[in-house]
């Protein structure tokens, strides 16, 4: 394993990782360390890989079933994992997002008290997914940390009129975070910065990460946009 670990003033019994696509034993489009159970890869492959992974946490991640919602779950309580962000104030309970272009964002609060993490594809991103998981963490938003994983990156992320319409709707600043291509009616979308202005929106202003193309990085980085067929990386954050 080859992972990413977030550069943030995190608190220290607050640790997390971003997983990047090296290291496991997956084979072909899903190689190597796919850790996603639902995108055609062997179940001995993926079990194999989550167990390499799960030597660097304290238990089992809290896997989501993810379906680019705005819901939360928090880990030791709710049975229903139908989610697409989660939150604990367990000591040793991972919170886990998978993506492979989507946005996953970790959270913190400055105390240690309590961590999430959220998967932020655009239709969650717009329906408030990140914002739901700020609220569900109860501390004031001016006490939250951020860190932005691996995602499509603004040179890449190429989406349709309804797709910047759905977030210029909500902040009219969004429109900054959309450059027109050639084709009428088709944009390249910054992910990362319409995160930061909706993190912004509710008073979280303390946000790190961001920067790297999952689509570009191919040898780093699963992408769905540019392989279909492909693997899925995991963004964990834990208290200790």
């Amino acid at each position: 394993m080859n992972p990413i670990v977030p550069d943030w003033p995190a608190p220290a019994r607050v640790k997390s990782l971003m997983t990047t696509r090296t290291g496991g034993v997956s084979r072909a489009q899903w190689a190597s360390l796919n850790l996603g159970d639902h995108v055609g890869d062997d179940p001995v492959h993926v079990a194999a890989n989550r167990a390499r992974l799960r030597e660097r946490l304290p238990a089992e991640p809290g896997w989501l079933r993810q379906v680019h919602s705005a819901r939360v779950a928090e880990l030791g309580r709710d049975a229903e994992r139908e989610a697409d962000a989660s939150f604990t104030r367990q000591a040793g309970a991972a919170c886990a997002v998978l993506t492979a272009d989507c946005l996953p964002v970790l959270f913190c609060d400055r105390a240690g008290s309590v961590v999430a993490a959220a998967h932020a594809g655009w239709r969650g991103l717009a329906g408030g997914v990140l914002e739901a998981a700020v609220a569900a963490m109860q501390v004031p938003p001016d006490q939250v940390l951020a860190w932005m994983g691996a995602a499509i990156g603004p040179q890449a992320f190429e989406v349709g009129d309804d797709v910047r319409e759905a977030f210029v709707a909500q902040h009219a600043e969004a429109a900054a975070a959309f450059v027109p291509l050639p084709v009428p009616g088709k944009w390249l979308a910054d992910i990362y910065r319409l995160a930061r202005i909706r993190l912004n929106h509710i008073g979280v202003q303390a946000i790190y990460g961001g920067g790297r193309c999952t689509f570009s990085e191919a040898d780093a980085f699963f992408s769905y946009r540019r392989d279909a067929v492909t693997g899925r990386m995991a963004a964990l954050i834990w208290l200790e």
